[in-house]
């Protein structure tokens, strides 16, 4: 199991007023003991190059084609980091290249079928959309919203994320969010939540409220299973019942975690490997911290606390990635700084941003740190790196891509 993280030499927290006492010994100590808005503007700078090499690698390099179009590993999630870093640096050099990526992402995904945020049409349409808002292109927001609107689900059609239902929610709330309330009527919101209320207690068969499956499995992580469909619900408007339901779901996922306070992958699995947003603590904790917040609950904020510590402890994994990476992980702590403002979270997020800024270009290119299979895509690659790198400059904005609103 070691196998898969570094061992967490960092120290547990350092104060930011005592950090200009301590003598530093290494580059990553160093990086440590910095003012945070020191650290800050040194990562802004890399995430931009990094950004840079990004842009040239799978645009530029591609003769501006588009095979992959998906937000997951293809050219959406470039122009969802460029997204990022127009709304941290202003420059709109970023918003036209984006915009400009946006539209070769719609012609390459049309007939694709696939209807979630992450991986399919509604997130080339959602954050079409938001970007020609922000672009003043209200024409152009419009037809993306219309070929939005003209998404058709499949009765077959999964729960989870990353292909499913909840996927398709969570791009309809991003719209809702960006660009205005309603944008997606609640009424096609409501259809979809009823499809999945009605398959999760279908499933459940008096173990737990909710249960679901994909690909003959029952997940429990962000990307196919409970943490993520549980996230996504309650951005709804949910039934008095629905909102136990919600709330019992996950009361038997912390009852059912593993000793060590890690969350098992799927159901009645024993093996406590998995520290990843994918599967395991990490996208659970980002799914309580919303359920402390959402339910104004100690037991989830709690539960959310335990978590983190395993993050904390075995969360520095040997790749660099936003879904399964040490980039993901580092938004745990940044989502319970922003819950709980207690700056020991801060720091660990900084200490894990510290340890990719310090190690991981060296760690990739010697072979001991997996760069991901797509090593320039926003959820395997070193674009999420770049993602979090621009997320650290204003720490109360940060928000993992495609998954926190």
């Amino acid at each position: 199991m070691a196998d898969r993280f570094f061992p967490n030499e960092m120290p547990d927290f350092i104060p930011e007023t005592e950090s200009a006492a301590v003598a530093a010994s290494d580059s990553l100590t160093q990086l440590l003991l910095l003012p945070y808005s020191t650290l800050s503007e040194r990562l802004k700078k890399a995430a931009l190059d990094l950004k840079d090499t990004v842009v040239k690698e799978t645009w530029v390099a591609k003769g501006k084609r588009v095979s992959d179009y998906t937000l997951y590993t293809g050219a959406l999630g470039i122009a969802f980091l460029l997204f990022k870093a127009y709304q941290v640096t202003g420059d709109n050099n970023n918003l036209a290249l984006c915009s400009d990526i946006i539209k070769a992402c719609d012609s390459a995904s049309r007939g694709s079928g696939r209807v979630t945020f992450i991986c399919g049409q509604a997130g080339v349409y959602a954050l079409g959309a938001v970007v020609a808002h922000h672009h003043g292109d209200e024409q152009l927001c419009q037809q993306y919203v219309m070929k939005f609107k003209e998404i058709k689900l499949s009765k077959d059609l999964p729960d989870e994320l990353l292909y499913g239902r909840a996927g398709f929610l969570w791009a309809s709330s991003f719209l809702n969010k960006n660009i205005g309330e309603n944008t997606i009527p609640s009424t096609r919101m409501r259809s979809v939540v009823d499809e999945i209320i009605k398959s999760g207690r279908q499933l459940a068969k008096g173990r737990c409220p909710l249960m679901f499956e994909w690909h003959g499995k029952k997940y429990w992580g962000a990307a196919h299973g409970l943490a993520g469909i549980m996230n996504v619900l309650m951005d709804m408007d949910l039934k008095p019942d629905e909102v136990e339901h919600v709330k019992g779901t996950l009361r038997y996922m912390i009852k059912n975690r593993f000793p060590s306070g890690n969350y098992p992958s799927s159901e009645g699995s024993e093996t406590d490997r998995l520290v990843h947003w994918c599967h395991g603590a990490p996208g659970v904790v980002l799914t309580l911290v919303k359920a402390a917040k959402v339910f104004g609950s100690e037991e989830f904020l709690q539960a959310a606390v335990d978590a983190g510590e395993v993050v904390w402890n075995r969360g520095l994994l040997k790749r660099v990635g936003i879904c399964h990476g040490i980039s993901g992980n580092a938004y745990v702590f940044l989502s319970l700084y922003r819950l709980t403002g207690n700056p020991e979270f801060l720091y660990r997020a900084k200490a894990f941003a510290s340890f990719l800024h310090n190690r991981a270009q060296t760690l990739i290119s010697t072979g001991i740190m997996h760069g991901g299979d797509r090593p320039y895509s926003l959820f395997e690659g070193i674009g999420g790196m770049a993602y979090l790198f621009l997320d650290m400059t204003e720490s109360s904005q940060a928000r993992f891509p495609a998954y926190e609103h």
